[in-house]
């Protein structure tokens, strides 16, 4: 079956999108066919135990989070109760400092500890190399948000440095670790990111994966009356990933929004010719099995397989 046979919306519905982008999302769906087997991995994270190193703490208090996120995850002093859930994978992560770093390094008694109860992920930030090299041996992956974009570093976190100081990052960490690069689409309040540039330094680099999560309006941030991207803008950055990074595997991961929005988004990304979408929705489980994937269920952290 030909992509373009198939339907995004409700039946009767008229196209949501142009000549254009579905001409994109067709290429990207060759890419897709081209280079990876016929499946989509459908991830359940929800025995996860997410740890935060720095409980609701953060210096930077980005224009996107506001420390909110780290509000629903563990204190390493309050381990108890989640260690007795016997979760199936960890995700450490924590607020950064002001130099845009997530002190994990202070903590690898606790790193030691939780993966030895199964695989961790590990959230970094603007890590020196000295201590990258510390705990990459202590950890399964590591994950790093790399902004590429001058205006949305400074606007988003107030970081005065530029996307350079990310690739340098990115680059040290590769050098010791399965880093996991995550791009946050339109994470500068819901508008252009610097998504592409992102991409084309990973394509340069020859990423092997990619995981994409998409700025959600959050109540109590300064971002939160911003509307969350254009799906339109969000299918481009989707083929141009699959397009330029053709062999890499790329994941729709657990942050993004809910309701229309996530129904719309998560049949886009099959149609995109991604190999993993963190709890797809029905819709777009079935799309995947029209258009001749196999259905693979996987448990834990999208970043840890």
């Amino acid at each position: 079956m030909r992509l373009a046979e198939t339907a995004v919306g409700p039946p009767g519905a008229a196209p949501l999108f142009d000549a254009e982008i579905e001409s994109q999302l067709q290429r990207a769906w060759e890419v897709r066919v081209r280079h990876h087997p016929m499946e989509l991995d459908c991830c359940d994270p929800s025995r996860t135990g997410v740890v935060s190193v720095t409980g609701s703490w953060c210096a930077l208090n980005c224009a996107h989070c506001g420390g909110r996120y780290l509000r629903g995850m563990t204190p390493p002093g309050e381990l108890g109760d989640l260690m007795r859930r016997r979760p199936s994978s960890w995700l450490v992560s924590g607020g950064c400092d002001p130099s845009g770093r997530v002190p994990v390094a202070e903590h690898q008694d606790l790193l030691r500890r939780l993966r030895r109860c199964g695989p961790v992920n590990l959230h970094v930030g603007l890590i020196p190399a000295e201590e990258a090299a510390a705990v990459a041996p202590l950890v399964d992956a590591i994950s790093f948000d790399l902004l590429a974009d001058g205006r949305t570093i400074r606007e988003v976190t107030g970081l005065t440095c530029g996307p350079e100081t990310y690739f340098a990052t990115y680059d040290l960490l590769r050098a010791c670790a399965r880093v996991k690069p995550h791009i946050c689409i339109g994470i500068r309040g819901g508008g252009p990111s610097g998504e592409e540039r992102a991409l084309e330094f990973l394509a340069r680099r020859g990423a092997e994966e990619v995981i994409f999560i998409v700025f959600i309006p959050t109540p109590g941030t300064r971002y939160q009356h911003r509307p969350p991207p254009d799906l339109k803008r969000v299918v481009e950055v989707l083929c141009a990933a699959r397009t330029m990074l053709p062999r890499a595997r790329l994941k729709l991961g657990c942050m993004r929004p809910r309701g229309r929005y996530r129904a719309l988004l998560d049949l886009l990304a099959v149609r995109s010719g991604f190999n993993s979408i963190v709890r797809p929705t029905a819709a777009a489980r079935r799309l995947a099995s029209t258009l001749g994937l196999h259905l693979v269920e996987r448990e834990g952290c999208c970043a840890l397989w």
